[in-house]
């Protein structure tokens, strides 16, 4: 069955919302871009002042112990006099990071910059909105669930992380920092969805036609989301940590790169960010992959095979529970866990991607 003996009208509804979801998020775009550049052009740096009043502190601090002179034993060795003089361990002055702050980027604090990333935001809820509304008319449409080839879970997924960027935002979390980015790739994303990803079929093979189509694949579009966020902290986590080493180690940034760097918080911060949602969603991607084992079992007869997509999947889960377990007990944190995060949502698409265009699967429903 094709969207011809399906609603045509919604059908063809829904493609008009999605095109015009990209419009708004093409004008979103450009209004976060405004707001990381145009907002904060003529700004102190905040992050520059903190670390170098830390940096005299501690310089202050060590010049006013005064000099002495190491003492000097003398022993007998063999009727020869030594002298021993204790060693002497200098200290470090590399600033502590936790006493880096936030920049500005989450709130504004310029007039100019805020004013940016308020329209952005607006721009933002109008565009999930019609985002919205072409996933939930393509379901009305197709008489299913949204999510049955690659266009559709395209689509879905980047519904998925625009809620979650508005639903920080909604309980006063400053995440603002996440729309251009977010935004840009969401942009991408939808793009390779309307001109390659594109398919008309609406009939399910008779494998999908499971109650568990209601959860399996809900859910993972809900953890592929949310995960993105995540790793979208750890990338810019890279970037804000390497800014922040080069302010404490007395060097200069350029005018755009600290401009923009302003716009993040500190990497503190995103490194807990990143942390936190992978800590959240990664219960939830478990529960995930044993809902599609017992959905497996119902429609092949068996739990687990090795199939391409199972394979991936449990790829997938082992890189973030090394990234949780090498937090917990290793200590890793910091750009080494960062790292971590990124192959974990590597390991996602490429599980989605991947699988569904490159390989032989029994879950090769992607429709390309």
């Amino acid at each position: 069955m094709t969207l011809a003996a399906a609603n045509e009208g919604l059908a063809d509804l829904s493609n008009t919302l999605v095109y015009a979801a990209m419009a708004v998020y093409a004008l979103t775009f450009l209004a976060y871009t405004a707001e990381w550049i145009l907002g904060s052009r003529s700004k102190v740096a905040r992050t520059a002042t903190a670390l170098t009043a830390e940096r005299a502190g501690q310089d202050d601090a060590e010049a006013a112990v005064p000099a002495q002179r190491p003492a000097v034993t003398v022993r007998e060795a063999g009727g020869t006099s030594v002298l021993e003089r204790p060693r002497i361990v200098s200290r470090s002055t590399t600033p502590a990071r936790d006493a880096v702050p936030d920049g500005p980027g989450a709130a504004g604090e310029d007039e100019q910059g805020d004013t940016y990333g308020r329209i952005a935001v607006s721009l933002t809820v109008l565009a999930f909105l019609l985002h919205l509304g072409a996933v939930i008319t393509r379901a009305v449409a197709v008489g299913r669930g949204p999510w049955g080839n690659m266009y559709e879970f395209s689509v879905a997924l980047a519904v998925v992380g625009i809620a979650g960027y508005l639903g920080f935002l909604a309980a006063r979390t400053p995440v603002r920092w996440l729309g251009l980015p977010l935004v840009t790739t969401v942009l991408l994303d939808l793009g390779l969805a309307v001109t390659v990803l594109y398919n008309e079929q609406t009939q399910l093979v008779p494998a999908l036609d499971s109650v568990w189509m209601w959860i399996h694949v809900p859910l993972a579009i809900v953890c592929g989301g949310l995960f993105y966020l995540g790793a979208i902290s750890a990338v810019l986590y890279l970037f804000r940590d390497r800014y922040e080493t080069k302010l404490a180690t007395g060097g200069q940034p350029g005018r755009l790169a600290t401009s923009v760097m302003e716009r993040l918080p500190s990497s503190l911060t995103l490194d807990r960010f990143s942390y936190r949602i992978n800590a959240a969603v990664f219960p939830v991607w478990t529960f995930t992959i044993v809902a599609g084992a017992i959905w497996a079992e119902t429609a092949w007869g068996r739990y687990w095979a090795w199939d391409p997509k199972e394979t991936w999947a449990f790829i997938t889960w082992v890189a973030y529970a090394a990234y949780l377990h090498a937090r917990a007990t290793a200590g890793w944190k910091g750009r080494r866990a960062a790292y971590l995060a990124i192959a974990g949502v590597i390991c996602f698409l490429i599980n989605y991607f991947g699988v569904n265009i490159f390989f032989d699967s029994l879950h090769g429903y992607g429709g390309v």
